[in-house]
């Protein structure tokens, strides 16, 4: 596919996948190793009762450590200037620069609500974020470290670039599928043939669990029932 963004269509397909499912299905295309294009497990869901969040990423980099001599122009303007001119549904990608992430919030009620009105459906951060149940109430999702209570003296260092969540690069544009599981980077190479691969990762998969669920279960037709799974994803 080109460099496009899906239609909202096919992006409300997606959603109704969980990430695993998403991730065994990235795994048909045989487009990168299986133990990449995720982020680490430290990168939670603080708002797993959303559900399944899908959006292109637009990034930021942020410190909140006290810097007295610290001088610059802010930034925010046009970074919200640049969110509102990407395509969406967006998801707002914060890296944490301080040495110790999370010492301060970027992302609050007020962030969140702002990036809501811009197209963005929640926020991924290798820092801490906060007001929870405010955010949560908007529907907007927050991925990160854990919660924090203050936004301490934070600023925008950069936005619109590259950015690396706990050891993973994400760049603009990036597909993130997430939930409560964590987050997913779908390659936007093969985006538009993963909601067909995850319905043939599930009708692979439900013999084996019918199988299980069996009254009269045998193990030797289920090792049998594997193997030609294994063997169907090869082909």
């Amino acid at each position: 596919m080109s460099d496009s963004p899906l239609s909202p269509e096919a992006i409300e397909r997606l959603k109704r996948y969980n990430t695993p499912t998403v991730s065994n299905a990235i795994e048909v295309f045989d487009v990168r190793p299986r133990h990449v294009g995720y982020l680490p497990h430290r990168i939670r869901s603080l708002t797993p009762g959303l559900g399944v969040m899908v959006g292109y990423a637009v990034t930021s980099q942020t410190r909140a450590s006290h810097d007295p001599d610290a001088k610059g122009p802010d930034l925010n303007a046009d970074y919200l200037r640049y969110v509102a001119s990407r395509p969406g549904p967006k998801v707002a990608i914060g890296q944490d620069l301080d040495p110790e992430p999370g010492l301060g919030a970027q992302f609050g009620e007020v962030n969140a609500t702002i990036h809501k009105k811009l197209g963005c459906v929640g926020h991924i951060t290798d820092g801490c974020p906060r007001d929870v149940d405010e955010v949560e109430g908007l529907g907007f999702q927050l991925f990160g470290l854990n919660l924090c209570v203050s936004h301490a003296y934070v600023r925008l260092v950069d936005f619109g670039k590259p950015v690396t969540i706990a050891g993973v690069e994400i760049k603009p544009g990036d597909l993130i599928h997430a939930d409560k599981h964590g987050v997913c980077i779908i390659p936007i190479e093969i985006a538009d043939r993963v909601a067909d691969a995850c319905d043939q990762v599930e009708q692979l998969e439900r013999p084996l669990l019918e199988c299980c669920r069996s009254a009269d279960f045998d193990l030797e037709r289920y090792i049998q029932l594997r193997a030609e799974m294994k063997a169907k994803v090869r082909e």
